[in-house]
Order: structure tokens, then C-alpha cells, then sequence
């Protein structure tokens, strides 16, 4: 069976960034999609848009908010880790497990 696959040229596209009940979004300009990479094509309601119950904050402040997240994310997984070698457990590292 023949499957229609179109590339996408997107302008004005934004990254948006969510850290708990804040978002900022950050400028990412013209992006070539190639068709087959395409999962999911959405429209934005903007009427809804304006109703979320989210915070919008500036730039640097959501990338603050990320790092501090994903510091203390790491700092639990560290945590994790340490309390099952104490009970002389080990578990595979995440950045290892693309290796086997």
C-alpha cells in the first residue's frame, strides 16, 4: 500500500517549555520537517489558549526553572542509587543502557 508523505516547512515555530504550573516559550524561527517524521499535526486553539490555567514567565526564568528541576531530579536519582548499593543492589546507569 502507498502511504503520502509530505514534508512540512514551519515558520514562526516556538519550543515550549512546562515546569509545573509555569511555561515560557522560547523563539526557534523556520524548521524543515521531513514527512515521515510526522506523528501528529495539531492547531492550537487560541481561544483556549488564553484560558489556561498556566503561567507564563520570561525566557530565562523557565530555564531556571528546568535547571533547578533537573538538579533536583538527579539529585533524587542519586539518592535512589546510593540507598540500593547500601542494600547491595546495584542498578544499571541510564547513560549506559544505550550501550547494550
Amino acid at each position: 500500500s502507498l502511504v503520502a508523505v509530505a514534508n512540512l516547512v514551519l515558520h514562526q515555530t516556538v519550543e515550549r517549555i512546562h515546569v509545573g504550573k509555569k511555561y515560557g516559550d522560547i523563539p526557534r524561527g523556520i524548521f524543515v520537517v521531513r514527512g515521515e517524521n510526522v506523528v501528529l499535526l495539531g492547531e492550537i486553539d487560541l481561544e483556549k489558549e488564553s484560558d489556561t490555567p498556566l503561567q507564563q514567565v520570561s525566557i530565562e526564568e523557565i530555564l531556571e526553572e528546568q535547571r533547578v528541576e533537573l538538579q533536583a531530579k538527579q539529585e533524587s536519582e542519586k539518592l535512589k542509587v546510593q540507598a540500593l548499593k547500601e542494600r547491595g543492589l546495584s542498578v544499571p546507569r541510564a547513560d549506559t543502557l544505550d550501550e547494550y
